[in-house]
């Protein structure tokens, strides 16, 4: 069993076969050093009939038993069915076609017709082709057809990946470190691509994990079929696939595969007769620019494929030094955001919105993080941090609390909103915190309003709209925020009682001169006002702007033309400034607007 894994391991390789086509195997007779020359000894001196075929059907590798049976017709590109004759039978050309497509390993009888002796051939699958075990009376080296299938089996478990049949993670620390350990001598590069698929996650949590499994499959089917000579693939974990090209010009040869793998996994998958669309994010690192082990060269690929979902996914980025700086620099904010929060680093900013005409109905509290050492950092920056650390609930549970507790100290008429991240929905307590905070600061329900984002609604449907619901029911008011910018279903508006629809800067920015995006905001207002849900257009920023939609019906107003975000101090003060307007029958604000 032990001379028969070092068969596998050195076998199970896609083949090539060709004019001018080189192979990542070996021909007998190469010079050979290390754990070749010590396979080319098992492969002259076993007494096992062993043979390996392309996906053409063609001889890449075979025992020196084998040709001393069958003569000058075993040799490296011979066909299947010159070395076995029986396998021009069309019923025989039927069972190997399955067995190469995935189907279970078969034992096929060989004997010829009057031939007493039981002549038998285990065929099996590997990556990119099928093997044959040949038996006479019984298996070789005394074991049975059964006992031969077994070890088999059990051999291509411990080096393949079950469910894409792409060689496992063991598999690829061997073969990178080898490759590494080739390319040191040969002054050659090895490239390693890292890929991601993108929107995997979605298709598992929307149509279920046996279409997840699906897509892996077939996923992997494209990535094996765009490989050349010299390319080996991999499953890393999950949706996590890499591939191994050595031999080639870089970096030239491995952008050329980066792009043909994107393409190939952004055309759409059809599983159970429905079109699924993703995509692929690939890392590319270069051995040993990069790295010497294998544990170096594979940080340097995560690390660029990182980089290319930083940049919105679907390319391919190739490592470079800067890189690691930024990612050092995330790491150091990563370490200081935990402690933002008790060091009191964390505060909120409050930005008005105005009914039509323009009376103050409420503030948005917008979270931001003061770094004493680099000052102002983005909510773009450090929440996708927190996201991803698991600070969200934490953070999002402060917010909720300092939100309120400063809402109380406005007039009883005025409400608060807070954004709600997808995170905060995974904890599965929300609603409880929710609850339990509201009663302690003491502010009425329908005061609160949370803004969502229509990823909430992708992340777990089912789940999340529950949680919305229940919120509803305490009286909270519910807001989809930047309404137009994401998928926009209207089954979300069917589905679930939404209080406001927020529509996205985008739509408002060029309101005044483009007509598409007058008739956008236009229909969304009209739908909205149909479903009894209220509209708040975000990034007001002129007169012409506030003047239109005053004018279109859109209920409320929120940008900097109104006012900008302020600490809780200054909205104070601006609230009661504007009760003073009010109350002395001014009206500034009315003719800004």
């Amino acid at each position: 069993m032990r001379n028969l894994y070092r068969l596998w391991d050195r076998l199970l390789r896609p083949k090539t076969w060709g004019v001018g086509a080189k192979t990542d195997g070996f021909s007998l007779g190469d010079p050979l050093s290390g754990s070749d020359a010590r396979l080319a000894d098992h492969l002259t001196n076993t007494t096992d009939i062993v043979s390996f075929y392309d996906r053409d059907f063609r001889l890449t590798h075979y025992t020196t038993k084998l040709k001393s049976i069958q003569g000058n017709v075993v040799a490296a590109g011979a066909a299947i069915w010159e070395v076995y004759p029986g396998f021009l039978d069309t019923r025989l050309r039927g069972e190997l076609d399955r067995v190469l497509h995935g189907g279970s390993p078969t034992t096929i009888d060989l004997r010829a017709s009057g031939d007493e002796t039981p002549r038998s051939a285990f065929v099996f699958g590997v990556v990119n082709g099928v093997g044959i075990i040949e038996s006479r009376e019984t298996g070789q080296g005394g074991r049975t057809i059964a006992e031969e299938q077994e070890h088999v089996t059990l051999l291509h478990q411990a080096t393949h990946d079950v469910l894409t049949g792409l060689q496992n993670r063991r598999r690829f620390s061997e073969r990178l470190q080898q490759a590494l350990t080739a390319v040191d001598a040969l002054q050659e590069k090895v490239a390693l691509l890292q890929i991601d698929l993108d929107e995997f996650k979605a298709v598992n949590d929307t149509l279920g994990h046996g279409a997840g499994d699906a897509l892996l499959q077939l996923a992997a089917g494209r990535i094996q079929d765009t490989l050349r000579d010299g390319e080996s693939a991999y499953r890393y974990a999950g949706d996590e696939f890499a591939v191994i090209q050595s031999g080639k010009e870089q970096p030239t040869e491995a952008e050329r595969l980066a792009g043909a793998l994107i393409d190939a996994l952004k055309t759409p998958f059809v599983i159970n007769g429905i079109p699924v669309f993703i995509g692929a994010s690939i890392g590319i690192a270069f051995g040993p620019e990069h790295g010497t082990e294998s544990e170096q060269l594979m940080k340097a690929a995560d690390i660029a494929l990182y980089a290319a979902k930083r940049d919105g996914r679907g390319c391919a980025r190739v490592f470079n030094r800067s890189m690691l700086l930024l990612l050092e620099q995330r790491e150091n904010l990563r370490r200081s955001l935990r402690m933002a929060l008790e060091r009191s680093e964390l505060y909120l900013e409050y930005q008005p919105l105005f009914s039509t005409p323009s009376s103050v109905v409420g503030f948005e509290a917008l979270l931001r993080w003061r770094h004493p050492e680099i000052g102002t950092i983005p909510p773009g920056v450090f929440i996708p941090i927190a996201e991803a650390d698991g600070l969200m609930d934490e953070i999002g549970r402060w917010v909720l609390e300092e939100a309120c507790r400063e809402a109380t100290t406005w007039p009883s008429s005025l409400t608060v909103s807070v954004n709600l991240s997808p995170a905060q929905f995974l904890s599965g307590s929300l609603t409880d915190s929710v609850a339990q905070v509201i009663d302690a600061v003491g502010l009425r329900a329908d005061r609160l309003e949370f803004e969502i984002t229509e990823t909430v609604l992708l992340e777990q449907t089912i789940d999340n709209l529950d949680t919305l619901n229940t919120l509803n029911v305490l009286g909270i008011r519910i807001s989809l925020d930047d309404f137009g910018t994401y998928y926009s279903s209207l089954s979300y508006l069917k589905n679930f009682p939404f209080d406001t629809l927020k529509i996205d800067q985008y739509f408002i920015n060029d309101l005044e001169t483009d007509q598409k995006s007058q008739t956008i905001v236009r229909s969304i207002i009209g739908l909205a006002h149909g479903l009894g849900i209220s509209v708040t257009a975000e990034g007001v920023e002129t007169k012409g702007q506030a003047r239109w939609l005053k004018k279109e019906g859109c209920d409320c107003l929120q940008g900097n033309l109104l006012g900008r975000p302020m600490g809780a101090e200054a909205a104070r003060n601006f609230v009661r400034r504007s009760a003073h307007v009010t109350s002395s029958g001014k009206e500034e604000r009315n003719r800004a607007v």
